[in-house]
C-alpha cells in the first residue's frame, strides 16, 4: 500500500500521463502478440525486446496527442480488463485452430496457422479463394470478328482468344496470360488485338532473337502500323518520341538496362550518374511479355524493371509459363497485379505492400515490425506446400487453389486439342541410340571413375546439396565427353588436368575452317583469312553489296588492313575449340558421325530438305560445323554474339537459299521465339535433366512444327547408350510432369533434384563398360 501510495504521490508531482495505447501495445507484445505460441517462436530471440520496445515507441509518438490520464489503481482495472480481452481472443483463435485440425484430420502446418494470424488484422483473407471463384467468371471462349485492319485470316481457335482477351481487359486483371502451346500463332493472336482498337503506344518485351520476327509480323499483316524497334546504343531517349508509334519493340536486355541506370547509376568521371529510363517514363496503353518466362526469378533486376512498368493492360506470351517450380508463376502474376495473391502481409497488424519494404534489414518501411512477422500471401498458400507436400494433403488444396486462379487469368491450349483448326503435319520423335568407340570408352570410363569418387565423398559426408555447383561442374563434363573428348581435354577451363602443354589459340578462318596464315577481321568482328576472303569476293563481286559469310549482313572488310595477332586483351575476338586444335590430326566422335550419317541419308532422298540441329554447347557446335562443312553440306549458324540485325538477316538466308540445308542454333540463342518453317527435321545434340532445358527442347522442336508447315516433321534425338545421358532421358519422363500438374489437370508433381536423382545419374553400371572394354 506505501509503495502505491508512494507511486501515485509520483505521478501528481510529475504530472504525468500514461497512454493506454502504449500499454496495450506492450501487454500485447509481451504476450506474443499475433495471438499464437508460433510467431514469437519463430522470431529470433535477439529481436523481440527490441521489436518490442519498438512497438510501444511507434505507438507512444502517434497516440501520446490522445493519452489519458489515469491513477495507478484505474490503469490495473484497465490492464485487467484488457488481459480479459486478449485471453478471450486468444481462446478464440485456439478454438479455431481446433476446428480446422477436427476438420482437416490432421495437425495444422506452419503456413495453415500463419493463414488463421493473419485473417485476425486482415479480414479479407478469410475466405479469399472461395471469393476468387465466386466473384469472378470463367470466361469462355468465343469466337470474335475478324479485325478489319488485320490482313491474315485468323483460324478458330485465335477468334476465340481475340474474345477472350477483350473481356480479359474489361475485367480485375486488365490482362492475363496466353498460353498456347509453342507454335499456334501467339504473336499473330496479340497483332489482332492491337488492331482490334487502334490505342497507342503499345510495348512489346521480348527476346533479341525475336524483336526482328515481330518486327515483319506486323508490317507484313497489318497496314498503317508505326513500328520502332527501340534496341541499340542509338536508339530514342526521349520519351515523348516513343509515344508517337504505334509499338515500340525492345528487349529484356535494354529494359534492365535502362532500369538499372534508373536506380542505381553508372560511373561517369569518377562519378555516380542515373538517368532516367524513358519507357519507364511513359504510361503505355499495352504491355507485352513476349516469352515472359524472362522474369521467373522475382528477385532479378529484370523482373524488377518489368514490374515497374506503367500501362492500361498488361499481357504474358509464353508456351512455357512453368519451367523449374511452382514459384516461377509468381512473378508473372506479380506483374499482372493480383491482389492480394502477390502482396506481403504483416501477421501483427493491418500493414499489407506490394514490395518487400525493409530498408534497415530489421523492420518494415510502413509499420515497423519485423521481417519475421511478414509472409507474402502466395508463398504461404502455394508455394510453400507445394514444396513441402507434393500432391498430398496441403500441396494438393494448394494445386486446386492454384488452379482456381490461373483459370480466371490464364487460356491456354494444345495442338492436340485444336488439331482440327490447326491442320498440322504429324510430328515425329525418334531417339536415335549409339555405342561409345574404344578409345571414347576408355576416356569417359576414366572422367566417370573420378566423378562417381568425388561424388560419393559429398555423400559420405552429407553435403551433396551443399556442392550442387560442384556436382554440376562433373555432369557437364561427362556429358561433353559423350559428345566429344575435345570438349573436356580442349576446353580452356579444364584443359590443364588432361594435357601439360596447351597450344595458343590460333586465328581461324570463317571460311574455310583451317588456320588462317593472313588473318584479317571485318568491321561484323569475324575472322577470315586474306586471300579466303579476296575469292569470296571475287564469286560473289556480281553483287552490289557482298553479305558477311558468317552473319550476312552487308560486309566491310580492308583487305590492306596488317594481318591480325591474337592477343590476351582481345576479349572481342572469339576463336572457339577449332583454335585449340590440331586439325591436320582431329579426329571425329560417335555423336557427330551419327549426325553426318543422318543427314547424309536424307541428303540421298531429298536434297533440298532443310535441318536445323540444336546443343548447348557453342563449342560443340564448332565442331560440328567443321565436320559437316568437310562433308560438303552448306550451312549457316544462328551465335548468341549477333545482334538482332544479324540474326534476322541469317534466318532470312537460310529461309531463302535453297542449297542451305542445315542450320546450326544454339538452344540458349534460338531455341525460343524463332519461325523456322522451312525445315522439316531437327536435331537434339545433346540432353539435360531439368524441366527448362526439357521444356526448352520441346520449344526447338517447335521451331519447325507450327503455322505454315507443310512437310511431316521429325525431331531426332542422339543419344550415347552406357552414359550419363541414357539415365538423363530417364529423369526427364519424371521431371517434366510438374508442368502438366500445374497447367492442366494431371494429379503428378514434379520434385526438386534430390540427391537420390544425382545418385541415379550417377550409378550408370561399370560393369557394362567393363564387359565392353574385355
Amino acid at each position: 500500500m506505501l509503495a502505491a501510495a508512494a507511486a501515485e504521490r509520483r505521478l501528481a508531482r510529475w504530472g504525468q500521463t500514461v497512454d493506454i495505447e502504449d500499454e496495450e501495445g506492450l501487454e500485447y507484445q509481451e504476450a506474443g502478440s499475433d495471438g499464437s505460441d508460433e510467431s514469437s517462436d519463430e522470431e529470433p530471440l535477439s529481436n523481440r525486446k527490441s521489436t518490442s520496445f519498438k512497438s510501444v515507441k511507434v505507438s507512444t509518438s502517434v497516440q501520446k496527442s490522445k493519452a489519458k490520464s489515469m491513477t495507478l489503481s484505474e490503469l490495473r482495472t484497465a490492464e485487467r480488463e484488457r488481459r480479459k480481452q486478449y485471453l478471450s481472443a486468444r481462446r478464440a483463435n485456439k478454438k479455431e485452430e481446433r476446428e480446422m485440425v477436427a476438420k482437416l484430420g490432421r495437425r495444422l502446418t506452419h503456413a495453415e496457422r500463419t493463414s488463421l494470424n493473419l485473417r485476425k488484422h486482415h479480414p479479407e483473407l478469410r475466405d479469399v479463394w472461395g471469393d476468387l471463384a465466386k466473384d469472378i467468371p470463367i470466361i469462355q471462349p468465343k469466337k470474335a470478328e475478324q479485325p478489319r485492319n488485320l490482313k491474315l485470316t485468323l483460324l478458330p481457335f485465335q477468334q476465340e482468344s481475340l474474345h477472350w482477351m477483350r473481356q480479359q481487359e474489361k475485367g480485375i486483371w486488365n490482362g492475363g496470360m496466353l498460353a498456347d502451346e509453342m507454335g499456334m500463332g501467339k504473336t499473330i493472336q496479340i497483332i489482332a488485338l492491337l488492331v482490334s482498337d487502334g490505342s497507342k503506344p503499345n510495348l512489346v518485351v521480348a527476346p533479341t532473337v525475336a524483336i526482328m520476327q515481330w518486327r515483319n509480323e506486323v508490317e507484313a499483316h497489318t497496314d498503317g502500323i508505326k513500328v520502332l524497334v527501340w534496341h541499340g546504343s542509338s536508339r530514342e531517349s526521349d520519351a515523348a518520341e516513343l509515344k508517337k508509334y504505334d509499338v515500340v519493340l525492345t528487349t529484356y536486355a535494354v529494359l534492365e538496362s535502362c532500369f538499372r541506370k534508373q536506380q542505381s547509376g553508372f560511373k561517369r568521371k569518377g562519378m555516380i550518374v542515373k538517368e532516367k529510363s524513358p519507357v519507364h517514363e511513359v504510361k503505355w496503353n499495352r504491355i507485352i511479355l513476349d516469352e515472359a518466362h524472362n522474369i521467373k526469378e522475382r528477385s532479378t533486376n529484370t523482373a524488377k524493371a518489368a514490374f515497374e512498368l506503367k500501362s492500361k493492360y498488361k499481357w504474358c506470351l509464353s508456351g512455357t509459363p512453368l519451367q523449374n517450380r511452382v514459384g516461377e508463376l509468381y512473378s508473372l502474376i506479380r506483374f499482372l497485379g493480383g491482389d492480394p495473391i502477390s502482396y506481403y502481409f504483416c501477421k501483427l497488424c493491418d500493414c499489407k505492400s506490394l514490395h518487400w519494404a525493409f530498408t534497415d534489414k530489421k523492420t518494415c518501411d510502413d509499420c515497423g515490425h519485423s521481417p519475421m512477422q511478414h509472409t507474402c500471401f502466395w508463398n504461404n498458400e502455394i508455394l510453400t506446400p507445394i514444396q513441402k507436400h507434393g500432391m498430398a494433403g496441403p500441396g494438393k488444396d494448394a494445386f486446386k487453389k492454384l488452379k482456381i486462379l490461373l483459370d480466371r487469368m490464364m487460356l491456354r491450349r494444345t495442338k492436340l486439342q485444336r488439331a482440327d483448326d490447326l491442320g498440322l503435319p504429324p510430328r515425329t520423335v525418334i531417339v536415335r541410340r549409339d555405342y561409345f568407340s574404344p578409345e571414347e570408352k576408355e576416356l569417359y570410363l576414366s572422367l566417370f571413375s573420378d566423378a562417381k569418387r568425388q561424388f560419393n565423398t559429398y555423400l559420405d559426408h552429407g553435403t551433396v546439396l551443399n556442392n550442387y555447383s560442384n556436382i554440376f561442374s562433373l555432369l557437364t563434363r561427362m556429358r561433353q565427353m559423350a559428345c566429344h573428348p575435345d570438349l573436356v581435354l580442349r576446353s580452356k577451363s579444364n584443359a590443364s588436368k588432361f594435357i601439360e602443354d596447351i597450344p595458343d589459340d590460333t586465328t581461324v578462318c570463317r571460311i574455310c575452317n583451317e588456320v588462317a596464315e593472313d588473318a584479317i577481321q571485318a568491321k561484323c568482328r569475324h575472322i577470315f583469312d586474306r586471300e579466303c576472303i579476296k575469292q569470296y569476293l571475287e564469286v560473289a563481286g556480281e553483287e552490289e553489296t557482298p553479305a558477311c559469310p558468317v552473319c550476312h549482313l552487308p560486309l566491310t572488310i580492308d583487305l590492306e588492313a596488317p594481318a591480325l595477332v591474337l592477343e590476351e586483351n582481345m576479349t572481342n575476338v572469339r576463336q572457339g575449340i577449332l583454335g585449340r586444335l590440331n586439325l591436320d590430326n582431329w579426329r571425329s566422335s560417335t555423336k557427330i558421325e551419327a549426325l553426318v550419317e543422318e543427314l547424309s541419308n536424307l541428303r540421298l532422298q531429298d536434297a533440298t530438305t532443310k535441318s536445323i540441329v540444336f546443343s548447348q554447347f557453342v563449342n560443340f557446335l564448332d565442331l560440328i560445323a567443321y565436320r559437316l562443312q568437310k562433308a560438303g553440306f552448306n550451312i549457316c549458324r544462328l551465335e548468341g554474339t549477333m545482334s538482332p540485325q544479324a540474326r534476322d538477316a541469317t534466318i532470312k538466308h537460310f529461309m531463302n537459299n535453297v542449297e542451305v540445308t542445315v542450320f546450326l542454333v544454339s538452344l540458349k540463342a534460338g531455341g525460343v521465339a524463332l519461325n523456322l518453317t522451312e525445315a522439316s527435321r531437327v536435331y537434339l545434340m545433346d540432353s539435360w535433366w531439368n524441366p527448362a532445358t526439357l521444356i526448352i527442347n520441346e520449344e526447338a522442336m517447335d521451331r519447325i512444327h507450327r503455322l505454315g508447315q507443310r512437310r511431316p516433321v521429325q525431331a531426332i534425338k542422339l543419344v550415347v547408350e552406357d552414359s550419363i545421358e541414357s539415365r538423363i532421358v530417364q529423369l526427364q519422363e519424371k521431371k517434366s510432369a510438374m508442368v502438366d500438374a500445374t497447367l492442366s489437370a494431371d494429379d503428378s508433381a514434379m520434385g526438386r533434384l534430390t540427391p537420390e536423382d544425382l545418385g541415379f545419374l550417377f550409378r550408370v553400371s561399370l560393369a557394362s563398360f567393363e564387359l565392353q572394354l574385355c
